[in-house]
């Protein structure tokens, strides 16, 4: 896997690189932003675009969740700063929800959603009616009868299903998670860029081999968090589905340059998890919950940070230090293999 990755690299010059595995102050701050998402939202000619259950819509209980969660993280996380894409109740487009969070330069990206089932489809047996056919042609043509069954066919609200489901983005998006991220550099968001760290060109063989690195990072970091999350989620006796991922490509998180989960909170088309998701204390511990795992994210970074004495930062000194992507590469899937890269 590793010699693959190498056959088109080339030297990599000290400016060019946008992050690298170097020593840090071990009091160093592991999360600063964290990108809150509340899914869906009611759109400009006032229809709702999330799922809709009995009495309640997605969008609502999203949005109600999510500043639950703003709330909580902000008073028991002080030292982290909060960027919300849907502040209100009105709809943002899914393009400048990745683009809030790639610009605020967030170190984990959370989206809440609520899930539902697709009705149930059904048919009555009505009875019988004749129905007439003919074969031959001509002289020869004849008449016939004969009976077929008759149905009326319905659906049913689907109410079986409940419990709860963590999600990153599928392998088969990879590719656009690493666009993302190759995109998204910190230094190319930076004023003056070019005057700090030169000509930096994000499609060179050297940027693109950070870059999958820095991917891969992401999809461990992303897998860790959405495991914690139902972690907690089965503490407080919810049915826990476990961490996926999703088949269907999910635009906000793979289109976002950072660890990133979309949390399915409960299914709106089961009445008893449709009362819990409307009630505030069911709200409340759905945020409790999510809390809890970003704190034991955190803890889980600051260990990492303790046992490496290392972050993934950008820095120009080390940077230069570095010879050849080869080398570089080779420390990370070294360390992969000894389980100490983040």
């Amino acid at each position: 896997m590793l010699k693959k990755g190498l056959v088109a690299l080339t030297l990599i010059a000290g400016s060019a690189l946008f992050y690298s595995f170097t020593k840090v102050n071990p009091q160093q701050q592991v999360l600063r932003t964290i990108v809150i998402d509340a899914g869906h939202g009611i759109m400009k000619n006032g229809g709702y675009n999330g799922a809709r259950g009995s009495y309640s819509y997605e969008d609502e209980i999203c949005l109600s969740v999510s500043k639950k969660l703003v709330s909580m993280v902000s008073n028991e996380l002080p030292g982290v700063k909060i960027i919300e894409t849907r502040p209100t109740k009105y709809i943002t487009a899914l393009h400048e929800r990745a683009d809030i969070a790639n610009q605020n330069r967030g170190d984990l990206f959370v989206s809440i959603h609520v899930n539902a089932m697709p009705p149930i489809q059904k048919r009555e047996f009505l009875g019988y009616t004749n129905q007439v056919y003919y074969t031959g042609k001509g002289k020869k043509k004849k008449k016939h009868t004969k009976k077929v069954p008759r149905y009326r066919y319905y659906e049913v609200p689907n109410t079986s299903e409940k419990g709860t489901q963590t999600y990153i983005w599928g392998a088969h998006k990879s590719e656009d998670k690493e666009v993302a991220v190759r995109e998204n550099a910190p230094m190319l968001a930076e004023e003056n860029y070019k005057e700090k760290y030169g000509e930096i060109d994000p499609n060179s063989p050297e940027f693109v081999a950070l870059s999958l690195v820095k991917t891969k990072q992401f999809g461990k970091r992303s897998v860790t968090l959405a495991g914690l999350v139902e972690e907690e989620f089965a503490k407080v006796g919810r049915i826990s589905g476990g961490a996926h991922q999703r088949q269907v490509g999910i635009w906000v998180l793979q289109a976002t340059a950072m660890p990133s989960i979309l949390v399915e909170t409960g299914f709106i088309t089961n009445p008893q998890e449709e009362e819990y998701l409307n009630s505030e204390s069911g709200q409340m511990e759905i945020a409790q919950c999510i809390t809890n795992a970003l704190k034991n994210y955190i803890t889980w970074l600051e260990k990492k940070q303790t046992t490496t004495g290392s972050l993934t930062t950008y820095n120009s000194e080390s940077a230069k230090a570095t010879t050849t992507p080869y080398s570089f590469l080779e420390t990370i899937e070294n360390n992969e293999k000894k389980g100490l890269t983040k």
